[in-house]
């Protein structure tokens, strides 16, 4: 695994964590309740959210499952209106939820899977940033860490679908981090993750056997590890390797 935080070096900190039910999203979850803060743990596949739950509250960490999808009509801003009403604000937004069209030339891309990952991996991006700018804004130290893929700056074969999807969320996450850095705490960071054992590349890589990568659990850790000590805004890195 990687670095982890000092024990409590999130404590009484908000997190909102989408696409958490399974994967680097998950194991985010676990990481930052492990560090501490309140998880908003978030996901359209309830018994997985529960397991997420239950895991963290078993590890003594304290977490609230909110079944969503993000790109059904205003569930965004119902989530948004309902941690302001809660909570009031906002200090940690891990914008992790992704979906990975199928592998195509760009001739041959298929119009509605493009249609959904830009949905999901661009639209929904804006609209969580929109809705929870304000709550974040009213943290002392707002933080959003985006989880972006190698082949949106590196354009690949065959990846032109999601590569597309994921430059455009990196051109979002830059474009907002440099609007609020002078007007308010907020910052914003950038993670690739690298290849990691998820699911996502399990569909991507068939034939890679995956004891070959890291855990998620790596991943998670970087992010925690990286909330714990701060970051300045608009910093990127790519996480290589585990430990």
């Amino acid at each position: 695994m990687g670095e982890l935080p000092a024990p409590g070096a999130l404590s009484g900190r908000l997190a909102l964590v989408t696409g958490s039910s399974r994967g680097i999203g998950a194991a985010t979850a676990r990481a930052l309740a492990g560090a501490g803060a309140h998880v908003i743990v978030s996901g359209r596949t309830v018994p997985d959210l529960e397991r997420v739950e239950e895991a963290i509250h078993q590890a003594g960490g304290s977490a609230t499952i909110v079944p969503l999808d993000l790109a059904e009509g205003d569930s965004i801003a119902r989530l948004a209106a309902a941690v302001a009403e809660r909570w009031g604000k906002l200090d940690v937004l891990v914008l992790n939820a992704a979906m990975l069209p199928p592998l195509s030339p760009v001739t041959q891309i298929e119009p509605q899977a493009f249609s959904e990952a830009l949905t999901l991996n661009v639209l929904a991006t804006q609209a969580l940033l929109a809705a929870f700018d304000p709550l974040l804004k009213r943290s002392e130290a707002g933080r959003v860490i985006g989880i972006t893929s190698s082949v949106g700056a590196a354009p690949r074969a065959y990846w032109g679908a999601y590569g597309a999807s994921k430059a455009a969320f990196d051109t979002l996450l830059d474009a907002y981090a440099q609007e609020v850095e002078r007007i308010s705490a907020t910052r914003v960071a950038i993670l690739d993750p690298g290849a990691t054992r998820t699911a996502m590349r399990a569909r991507a890589y068939p034939g890679e056997d995956p004891q070959t990568l890291k855990a998620p659990e790596a991943v998670a850790d970087r992010i925690a590890a990286l909330l714990a000590a701060d970051f300045p805004t608009r910093h990127r890195e790519r996480v290589e390797e585990a430990g």
